[in-house]
């Protein structure tokens, strides 16, 4: 990483705050942001992969591999599925360096089953740190830059949340994950219709990369390359992005959107757009809506394949 401060970078004095920051996307998102100028707010619990409670703080070595590269940033370990933890997170950021400009949704964890072996506490456990755990900081952090825009302030805010392509086409023995993904993917579209007016812009990315999270389900593709080859699977490849998305030079038409990441490639998603339709204008019969129904699938383009189907 090269040597950061305020004077350089796309993120030049901005103030970032990243949850699960202390490994894997979370800690690449942070040295990035940090290598373009921001000064970071680095949150991570400190679990492990199921979210039970680990021997360590990952946080706090990569303040010092930020601080090692001349930059600055703080560790904050506080539980941001909670609301404290999320108040503190912002508080952490306003407290230390004055502001907070950017907030990056990354936290989460996985408990895997197939639906029929599902546990309501795997499904509980999961939907808290990923959904709940995106609204929370995002609710807090608005609540700020709401107050900073009644102030006479407004700001460049932005907010990267992290989706999946678990949640844009679903994942066999991920139902949890997959509801919660999709469920962030919707939090994003609203965030950016609420918040626009206080100069906020949200988007969402559905990256793919080698974590921990992904290691054993893909671990031949996701394999690291040989020496001197690009390292297609390296979650560096997806911080870019997401250091442009909180960066002011992601200008005010870009809110709202969804985008996959992964190695060299960017895709916007689409999403759910009106496909063929009939109207008849009067109540359906049963069989004449199936009918109906199969002319417009017959018409319709294909929805894309399950992950593991």
């Amino acid at each position: 990483m090269t040597d950061t401060d305020d004077s350089a970078g796309l993120c030049a004095g901005r103030v970032v705050a990243v949850t699960g920051a202390g490994r894997g996307l979370g800690r690449a998102h942070a040295l990035a942001f940090a290598a373009e100028g921001a000064k970071v707010v680095v949150n991570d619990l400190g679990v492990g992969l199921d979210g039970a409670p680990a021997a360590d703080s990952p946080a706090a070595r990569v303040v010092e591999e930020i601080r090692a590269s001349g930059g600055r940033a703080v560790a904050h370990g506080g539980d941001i599925a909670t609301p404290e933890g999320a108040a503190s997170l912002v508080a952490a950021a306003v407290d230390t360096f004055g502001r907070l400009d950017t907030l990056v949704n990354n936290a989460g964890f996985l408990r895997d089953r197939m639906l029929v072996n599902l546990a309501e506490d795997d499904w509980d456990a999961v939907m808290r740190v990923h959904l709940k755990g995106h609204f929370l900081p995002l609710q807090h952090a608005a609540a700020y830059w709401r107050a900073e825009t009644k102030a006479g302030r407004t700001p460049t805010a932005r907010v990267v949340n992290t989706s999946s392509g678990a949640g844009l086409l679903g994942s066999v023995g991920q139902g949890n994950y997959s509801a919660a993904k999709a469920g962030i993917l919707g939090l994003t579209l609203v965030a950016a219709a609420e918040m626009k007016r206080y100069g906020v812009q949200v988007n969402a990315i559905a990256p793919a990369a080698r974590t921990r999270m992904t290691e054993s389900t893909f671990a031949e593709t996701m394999a690291a390359p040989g020496e001197g080859a690009f390292d297609a699977m390296a979650p560096e490849n997806v911080s870019p992005l997401v250091v442009w998305l909180g960066s002011a030079a992601a200008g005010a038409e870009v809110t709202g959107r969804v985008f996959e990441v992964e190695a060299g490639r960017i895709t916007v998603m689409e999403g759910w757009r009106a496909g063929p339709t009939i109207d008849k204008g009067e109540r359906w019969t049963p069989a004449d809506a199936g009918e109906a129904a199969r002319e417009l699938l017959g018409r319709a383009a294909a929805p894309g394949v399950v992950y593991g189907a």
